[in-house]
């Protein structure tokens, strides 16, 4: 099995590179991967001391953010090296300043394996939510490096679960310690055999409630918004924006608009902007207008979104539409906002239980989108009570990061 696993690998190598000329987002994963370890030989020295976080995409990078936030604190003679596979969390935060060195993850062969570790050299290792990588995994094992998963899922579809699953199975032994969300998760570890198991809870409650601390004022929304009822629409696709359009336009009600859609291309916004028949404005556009003067506010950049959230009075969260399902909830949860999505949410646990406590709704149809729109925007006590909901269900919450911070071994 390890043998056609790195046969795979091997000629997915070769077929990414053709497909990298028709695309756009594979370019960039094949091309950042280019210079990845001479960029680790001039960040990292072999005299460094550094612990690694690998991060699948942006949102298990900021899932795992309070727990890196935290070892750099307890440990600031480390060097803090974090990876990414996807272009669509390296592009985004390949310049934070957590980290000292940020790169993506090179593909999962042998070779890369053992240079990788070569030059990062780490003292700890940390995968955040899952991602299983066999030859990482198989070489931590071989050198004895403590290795950790935070913010673990586990569900029964996974190959660790099926009777051909034994491969993978046996990467599981490489974690010192699975620091999982939920007690189904350890429930089905433990079925393997695996008592170095804790529940520990979702590090992003934690990531989320310390954003209230921080400022997140916006001159330009509050300009915008002026004291006026606000509908902060976040993440959105194309399936979201067709029926929110469609209620923008023929709403009659005293309420305002803002749009960050998850596509910013051009031709898309453009396209979004064409269809909106009220008076609407881009982000790119702001510079010298009167913003109080509009009805929507199309946010054509990223980065911003979460401030964004502050001023909402309702918030709807896109991707509910789609596969694999609704975005982050818990930005808008965390400063009090009822929350709208669409009907794809059951892979998410917090979407799941919001939705049973009431403070959000998910919608399947334009029918149901008015109807809940209307009744959140005209019953102040109705909007007030789900923000509540949300608000405490994040505060209820967190504490993860603490969880997980008191069972690492300290490195000596």
């Amino acid at each position: 099995m390890h043998f056609l696993y790195n046969l795979t690998l091997q000629f997915a190598q070769f077929l990414l590179k053709i497909v990298a000329l028709f695309s756009l987002k594979i370019k960039l994963f094949v091309e950042g991967r280019k210079n990845v370890f001479l960029t680790l030989e001039q960040k990292i020295k072999p005299t460094d001391k550094t612990i690694w976080f690998h991060a699948a995409s942006l949102g298990e990078y900021e899932q795992g953010l309070p727990v890196i936030e935290e070892i750099k604190s307890k440990y600031p003679n480390h060097k803090i090296v974090v990876t990414f596979f996807s272009p669509s969390g390296y592009e985004v935060r390949k310049n934070n300043t957590v980290a000292d060195a940020t790169v993506y993850l090179p593909l999962d062969t042998p070779k890369n394996a053992k240079q990788f570790l070569k030059l990062v050299h780490p003292d700890l290792v940390f995968f955040i939510k899952y991602e299983f990588w066999i030859n990482y995994l198989d070489q931590l094992k071989k050198q004895n490096i403590p290795t950790y998963l935070i913010s673990g899922i586990f569900r029964e579809k996974q190959l660790f679960f099926k009777w051909y699953g034994g491969f993978y199975r046996k990467a599981l032994n490489s974690f010192t310690h699975f620091f999982v969300q939920n007690e189904n998760s350890k429930k089905l570890i433990t079925q393997l055999g695996k008592t170095n198991v804790t529940v520990s809870g979702d590090t992003r409650f934690d990531r989320v409630v310390a954003i209230l601390e921080k400022d997140n004022t916006l001159d330009f929304i509050s300009e915008f918004k002026d004291n006026t009822l606000t509908l902060v629409i976040g993440s959105s696709w194309p399936k979201d924006e067709t029926i929110l359009v469609e209620y923008i336009n023929s709403c009659t009600l005293d309420v305002k608009f803002i749009i960050a859609p998850h596509n910013i291309k051009p031709e898309q916004i453009e396209h979004l902007k064409n269809s909106i028949t009220k008076k609407a404005v881009l982000f790119s556009e702001k510079e010298n207008k009167d913003l109080s003067q509009f009805n929507v506010f199309i946010i054509d950049t990223i980065g911003i979104l979460t401030k964004i959230y502050s001023y909402a009075d309702i918030s709807y969260v896109g991707g509910g539409f789609g596969n694999p399902g609704v975005h982050n909830i818990l930005e808008p949860a965390t400063f009090g906002v009822p929350i709208l999505i669409g009907p794809n949410y059951s892979h998410f646990e917090e979407a799941t239980r919001l939705v049973l406590l009431g403070g959000c709704i998910s919608i399947s149809n334009q029918k149901e989108l008015e109807q809940s729109l209307s009744d959140l925007i005209q019953n102040n006590e109705t909007r007030h009570d789900k923000g509540q909901i949300c608000n405490a269900f994040v505060q209820k919450n967190k504490g993860a990061t603490n969880n997980i911070m008191t069972k690492i071994k300290p490195i000596i």
